[in-house]
């Protein structure tokens, strides 16, 4: 009798045991499941926090996808993205430390730099990507630059398709400072209200708002790519300080872009679906404005259009600078991440054409 009833204790001690060590072990996973939320679940390391800045255009695309599907995870980066009005706004942000990174076209990184800011411009975007929108009435009138003399046209400032403008104007031969009139508003909406109301004679825009202002009545005049063929616009750019505390993130940052560009190039309808999450315009018109082949979303950062944009810049009166813009230009970072990317798909016929295609 003693006996089993030190058998049934025995058995019930184990198995009081067995619960309590379950228990245990659960809470445990529990807490391991929760700690891969800022983990890169492929190599168990703790995700880098990493704050971008944005705008609301599909020329952001690369931003987009790389973090709807999961390519700053890969990476080892925990990306929060941050939406601006306009270039301005964000390049101070960056300027302030508030993001560490963002593209806000080229016209006002160069800017910034002209006046002394301690900015680098290390990976590409967005190529061309920019129009000129007017009412039918209006639109008829504008044939040529020559038609633009004595006009009004409303832009946003710093916006990289207002300084192609300048720039092609005074290629022309035309004073825009004297000839015409250049109304600097505060957002692309804000143009194509003052557009619609007559207010204006044109306005410049990026995408969305090209094909936005044409559903709403208004005609495409000329897109950027007419005025100067395949000139940058949203570079990547950080305060030089911070990449050069932090590069290894950076080279992280630029091979999660460049994985993005292949998903991007290959699958359209997901992309636009993705798209309509931070573009908040019907999926026609970002497929339209995204693949219609005036912009190019490219992660290259494009050292020879930079300087080409530099050159126009000053040529056209909008900076003036004899800075060596070159020092401003750090290409390695994309050169480094490219390589990373190719280790992991050395046979990927996307990947080994940015490697072609790339120039130090």
């Amino acid at each position: 009798m003693k006996k089993g009833l030190r058998m049934k204790k025995k058995i019930l001690t184990g198995i009081i045991s067995f619960l309590i060590t379950s228990i245990l072990l659960s809470g445990c996973g529990g807490q391991k499941v929760q700690k891969t939320n800022l983990e890169d679940s492929g190599t168990g390391r703790e995700l880098k926090k990493f704050k971008v800045g944005y705008l609301a255009s599909p020329g952001h695309v690369l931003y987009f996808v790389a973090k709807e599907k999961g390519f700053f995870e890969e990476e080892g980066l925990d990306v929060e993205l941050f939406l601006f009005t306009n270039s301005g706004e964000g390049l101070n942000a960056i300027s302030s430390g508030k993001v560490d990174v963002g593209s806000f076209g080229t016209a006002a990184p160069l800017t910034f730099i002209s006046k002394g800011t301690d900015f680098v411009i290390f990976g590409g975007q967005q190529t061309e990507g920019h129009g000129i929108v007017a009412l039918p009435q209006k639109a008829k009138e504008l044939t040529d630059l020559n038609s633009f003399k004595g006009k009004t046209i409303a832009t946003v400032r710093l916006a990289t398709g207002d300084v192609i403008f300048r720039a092609a104007l005074s290629e022309a031969g035309i004073d825009w400072k004297n000839e015409l009139t250049i109304n600097e508003l505060d957002s692309p909406a804000a143009v194509l209200e003052a557009v619609k109301k007559g207010s204006v004679d044109a306005g410049i825009v990026w995408t969305p708002f090209i094909k936005l202002g044409e559903k709403q009545g208004l005609e495409i005049v000329k897109y950027s790519g007419e005025l100067v063929k395949m000139h940058t616009c949203c570079r990547q750019v950080a305060l030089s300080s911070n990449v050069k505390e932090n590069k290894e993130d950076f080279v992280r940052f630029m091979a999660a872009l460049i994985k993005a560009y292949k998903f991007y190039m290959e699958n359209q309808d997901e992309t636009v679906d993705i798209i309509a999450k931070y573009a908040k315009v019907d999926k026609d018109i970002i497929k339209e404005e995204t693949y219609g082949g005036h912009i190019y979303s490219i992660p290259d950062p494009d050292k020879e259009g930079v300087i080409r944009f530099w050159d126009l810049i000053n040529k056209s009166g909008y900076i003036s600078s004899d800075l060596n813009i070159e020092n401003f230009i750090d290409t390695s970072i994309y050169k480094l991440a490219l390589e990373d990317v190719l280790k992991e798909y050395p046979n990927d016929e996307v990947y080994k054409k940015l490697k072609a295609d790339f120039k130090e």
